[in-house]
């Protein structure tokens, strides 16, 4: 089960009812925070969530709207007395802008570990999530993000009765792990069916569409999607400033076959999402003008 809050769905700048963009994740007792715009504590409370249990904090790039409100949450974080390490990942020289921003916020009760993206593509694990980090077509380096939720195989606890393991070994094997023991090696195929379907959600801000976004968002359960400019006039505006139009995201989801879209990290300018859905939704039924505060859980099939 996967809960996913977007906190602020704002760009460039936050508005009344519209904080800058950030998008919360909470799994297995850890949680993971995409950008972190000016405010976006405040938007944790809002949602009555707690930020204590960020483990890993992801930028996509470093504007001021995605990063600005980096030393405010960290201070909230060490006032509610965290201790634990918190993992920072963003692309390259994150470590030289985020010591710039400690200025305002120093003393921090835990450490900060920092995680450069390099490659055009990278992956990582952290705390049963697994990240795929892909690089996007904006005016600075910028990623996107996929997050995974891998599902083993069922277990089949006849399987391991007929091959007569015994039952101390069977929650290892279960959890994918290879048992040696006295009375033989134990391999996680012996007792497991094939891997099921996990969860997988794709989040991507500041780009113009890019055959990369498409391939990472394939059959996603949900994308996350810069929506900068509704009207069409802005077309010209969005090419220059490397940002997506509705249409273009649309037109994304769909070739990525996503199954549900939402809009996000909207322009100042643009006060009434909903009013361009309508033709959103003509290339892409399931999608949604995101608000502050959406949220969802997901769910593994059955």
């Amino acid at each position: 089960m996967l809960d996913l809050c977007l906190l602020g769905t704002s760009g460039m700048m936050p508005l009344p009812g519209r904080a800058l963009t950030a998008l919360m994740a909470r799994f297995g007792g850890s949680s993971l925070l995409i950008d972190c715009g000016e405010g976006t504590q405040v938007a944790i409370r809002e949602r009555g969530w707690s930020f204590h249990p960020i483990d890993t904090i992801c930028f996509t790039h470093y504007h001021g709207d995605h990063i600005s409100g980096l030393p405010g949450l960290l201070l909230s974080m060490g006032n509610a007395e965290r201790k634990e390490p918190v993992t920072l990942i963003g692309p390259r020289g994150l470590q030289k802008v985020v010591e710039s921003l400690l200025v305002i916020a120093q003393g921090l009760p835990f450490e900060l570990q920092y995680i450069e993206l390099t490659d055009k593509e990278q992956d990582l694990e952290c705390n049963g999530y697994h990240l795929h980090a892909f690089r996007v077509n904006h005016n600075v380096t910028c990623y996107g993000y996929t997050i995974e939720i891998p599902r083993g195989g069922r277990f089949f606890p006849e399987r391991a009765k007929e091959q007569g393991i015994p039952v101390q070994y069977w929650n290892r094997l279960q959890h994918g792990e290879t048992v040696e023991s006295p009375e033989g090696i134990y391999t996680p195929d012996m007792v497991l069916g094939a891997p099921r379907k996990g969860l997988k959600v794709t989040y991507c801000t500041d780009t113009r569409p890019t055959a990369g976004l498409t391939k990472n968002a394939s059959m996603s359960d949900l994308l996350i999607c810069e929506g900068m400019y509704g009207d069409k006039e802005k077309k010209a505006k969005a090419v220059e400033n490397k940002h997506m139009m509705f249409l273009e995201a649309a037109q994304m989801a769909k070739e990525a076959e996503v199954k549900e879209l939402w809009l996000t990290h909207y322009s100042p300018s643009l006060l009434y999402p909903q009013n361009y859905m309508r033709e959103v939704c003509k290339i892409f039924p399931n999608a949604v003008a995101g608000k502050d505060g959406m949220s969802c859980t997901l769910e593994f099939e059955d």
